[in-house]
């Protein structure tokens, strides 16, 4: 008879940049927005929008413990803790098991693990949107039609 062992399964992040630039630890609170480029891992809270500079490469990750109130708008985004606003990437976000959304995310590409909450609505963007200005993608050829007459 095989034995095997049940557990919970790590989950690996797939394909954002894992280099950081700058680190937020769990005892630090940023009031008002928050601009980079490279790497970001945030343990703390931001109190104010996090906004990666016109870099593609540009990664934030959202620890267990971390927490932003206000839009998070970066092109690739790795969320395992609380967004109490947008999330727009024009690259890949990965929310983990305790990711917790409380506004719509705006995506490109999107990996959901399990016990992942989203409150809000999750809209597809097509790629070569601007972070700050999706491309979003049609739903029907009504909208089109509406789009190219306005």
């Amino acid at each position: 008879m095989a034995l095997m062992k049940m557990g919970k399964r790590r989950r690996q992040s797939s394909g954002i940049n894992n280099q950081i630039d700058t680190l937020l630890g769990p005892q630090t609170t940023v009031e008002g927005d928050l601009s980079f480029t490279g790497g970001l891992h945030i343990d703390g809270v931001v109190k104010g929008n996090v906004l990666a500079l016109d870099d593609s490469q540009s990664s934030c990750h959202l620890s267990e413990q971390g927490c932003v109130v206000g839009e998070l708008r970066v092109p690739n985004v790795n969320i395992n803790g609380t967004v109490d606003g947008d999330v727009r990437s024009t690259g890949l976000v990965e929310l983990a098991e305790n990711a917790r959304i409380n506004g719509n995310v705006y995506y490109n590409l999107i990996d959901v693990a399990v016990g992942a909450q989203v409150n809000g609505q999750l809209v597809f963007c097509e790629p070569g949107g601007e972070v700050g200005k999706p491309k979003l993608k049609s739903v029907n050829k009504a909208a089109a039609q509406r789009e190219k007459t306005a």
